[in-house]
């Protein structure tokens, strides 16, 4: 890997206990949960589908050096060890582009690199600054619509002997995630996990079962939101006969089906008020009475619940019994969104396609020298946000699967946007907040382009919000609001309350400058331009 040695300073991506080679060597004795994040990037797509999670670690950024990035550099390593690969791939200029820290972040300089490069969805023309909080979020470039990376913070020293349990990637979040299920397994506590809809909750807890000692027993799931409130203590907890109209026979709860193994009880926050208390009766004596019945049975039962929801302030308003929150609470077990494991998606999309490219016989295709799936298709799905998680990508790539079925290469994505924005969060108004991203991207197929809203509908106020979140890039901005990127120049061309780079003067540049230590990418966005804007006009000032 070359480097290059500019002026060292302070950068966020510091790691002082990883500044080389040799410390991150020196790091091989510690502790594995201790937090030695540095910089890197993470292959998410790549014409060799088995590249896809290779990750390089780069702790000389952390130490103010600039990196090279091409087709010969830096090296990849899988994530389970093994030899250290260059991208190679031979659409990839030879020539590199360089990642160098600035200020709170890093730029990405084109050089004399003949790749074509779009970072999170805008093209580099020369250079783009980063921000800390881009870099933390995790920054998606795609190489020569090949090859897709997320440039972010890694763990370099992954544990080799940490059991996945049916889990798909090796981002912080979800080694800890396997961690805490290693530390409880095999305790008799109740275990409850907190994630949002579609982060695997249920996958958890089979995980919880199948690593502990009941493993040999039933699992039994309930979904305790589907329970109708009439019948939700018998089905807990059964009944005698008798005990209601149409009980004409005893009936056994989920508590008994789950003896001596786990009883999984899903939406734990829908569980009717009144079946509270009997629910932490059973927790509390591990006796359970029918409904109807003179006696109580003992169970010898594990249970995991799971929510989405804050049972906790739930618990201080009374809408969740607070005694039962803490029996249910003996470990809790967090689970990340996906956005929080960013660096995980090309995994799991893999993992999604073959699945379902089985189910419909084209396993094949997706191992042909050309790729299926177009690489500015993954960069876009690596950019969004999935409000609706791991369930959400998994039906975006049946979708996508499914309409393609028998394609040599996948070209069709006529309902991936509905899929994509079926669950974005909406605003205090009612209204989509769209998802960010909703612009189909580029694809060599020459496809017609299709967006998710007309320029017609984008109110002012919400172009001027949406340039000033992306620091004014059009590009960025035309995806977060659902547009084509020559709709918003239309848009900002026809707004007088946005300004124009054109329209700078000598001595408001100048002074934005200083202010900004230099930086043009700072400068641009207190003056509320776009970088690249600002960059041609003091050229043209420069050169009049």
């Amino acid at each position: 890997m070359a480097e290059h040695d500019p002026a060292a300073h302070e950068s966020p991506w510091s790691t002082p206990s990883m500044g080389d080679a040799e410390t991150v060597q020196e790091t091989e004795s510690w502790n594995d949960e201790v937090d030695l994040l540095v910089p890197g990037l993470t292959i998410l797509w790549h014409p060799d589908l088995s590249r896809v999670g290779e990750r390089a670690a780069l702790p000389a950024l952390g130490s103010g050096r600039a990196i090279e990035l091409g087709r010969l550099e830096p090296g990849f390593t899988p994530a389970d060890g093994g030899n250290s690969l260059a991208l190679g791939d031979a659409r990839i200029s030879r020539t590199p582009i360089r990642l160098v820290p600035a200020g709170d972040g890093l730029r990405l300089e084109r050089g004399a690199s003949r790749t074509p490069v779009e970072v999170d969805g805008e093209a580099l023309d020369e250079s783009i600054e980063l921000s800390g909080s881009d870099l933390e979020r995790g920054v998606v470039l795609l190489l020569g619509q090949r090859i897709v990376l997320l440039l972010h913070r890694l763990d370099p020293l992954l544990p080799r002997d940490l059991p996945r349990h049916g889990m798909i990637g090796e981002s912080p979040t979800l080694l800890q995630v396997r961690r805490d299920i290693g530390r409880v397994a095999d305790l008799d506590v109740s275990v409850l996990v907190l994630g949002e809809t579609g982060t695997g909750k249920e996958l958890v807890a089979r995980a919880l079962h199948a690593a502990g000692p009941r493993h040999g027993a039933s699992f039994v799931a309930v979904d305790m939101a589907s329970l109708p409130p009439s019948l939700a203590a018998a089905e807990l907890f059964g009944a005698a006969k008798g005990a209601f109209t149409g009980a004409d026979r005893h009936r056994e709860g989920h508590f008994v089906r789950a003896d001596r193994g786990t009883l999984f009880l899903d939406e734990i926050g829908e569980t009717p008020g009144e079946v509270q208390p009997m629910l932490l009766r059973v927790l509390e004596t591990r006796r359970v009475q029918p409904v109807g019945g003179d006696t109580a049975r003992p169970v010898d039962v594990r249970v995991v619940a799971a929510t989405d929801r804050d049972l906790h302030d739930a618990s201080s308003d009374g809408g969740f019994r607070a005694p039962l929150f803490h029996r249910l609470a003996g470990f809790v077990l967090r689970l990340p969104p996906l956005r929080d494991r960013r660096e995980d998606l090309g995994r799991l999309l893999v993992a999604f396609l073959r699945r379902e490219m089985a189910a419909v016989g084209d396993e094949k295709r997706l191992d042909a020298d050309e790729p299926w799936l177009p690489a500015p298709w993954v960069a876009r799905l690596a950019r969004h946000d999935w409000p609706g998680n791991v369930r959400q990508l998994a039906n975006v790539v049946r979708q996508i699967v499914i309409a393609n079925r028998g394609a040599a290469r996948a070209t069709r994505f006529d309902d991936v946007d509905s899929l994509l924005a079926s669950s974005a969060p909406r605003s205090e108004d009612g209204e989509s907040s769209c998802p960010a991203n909703a612009q189909h991207p580029s694809a060599s197929s020459g496809d017609a382009q299709r967006f998710t809203r007309r320029p017609a509908d984008v109110r002012e106020s919400e172009l001027i919000d949406a340039l000033r979140r992306h620091r004014w890039r059009p590009q960025a901005a035309a995806d977060d609001l659902g547009i084509a990127r020559a709709s918003i120049y239309e848009l900002i061309d026809r707004s007088p309350n946005i300004r124009k780079a054109s329209e700078l003067g000598r001595d408001e540049i100048d002074t934005a400058l200083a202010a900004a230590d230099g930086s043009v990418e700072h400068a641009a966005e207190a003056l509320e331009v776009s970088a690249q804007g600002l960059r041609r006009r003091i050229g043209q000032l420069d050169s009049g």
